[in-house]
């Protein structure tokens, strides 16, 4: 190829490697509810998602309880962090 300018304008690096903020609030809020327990508001969510996840994964030959339960509470965890 030619040697051509790129004129394009730089993108911006979170739309490249995504939400770099996730982990560090997703430690904040497991600190929050290991702290608080079930009066924190994310504990209830995030223990029926692992025991949705944790039926799905019986249901499920391939998957199992441990795995759906993990899956489940990683997932309602992710839908509290980011709405």
């Amino acid at each position: 190829m030619a040697n051509i300018p790129d004129d394009r304008e730089p993108e911006d690096e979170r739309s490249n490697y995504g939400d770099h903020d996730l982990v560090p609030d997703a430690q904040a809020e497991l600190k929050g509810m290991m702290k608080d327990g079930l009066d924190h508001p994310s504990t209830k969510p995030v223990l029926t998602g692992a025991a949705v996840g944790a039926v799905a994964g019986w249901v499920l030959p391939v998957v199992g309880p441990i795995i759906g339960g993990v899956a489940g509470a990683g997932f309602m965890l992710y839908k509290r962090l980011r709405p």
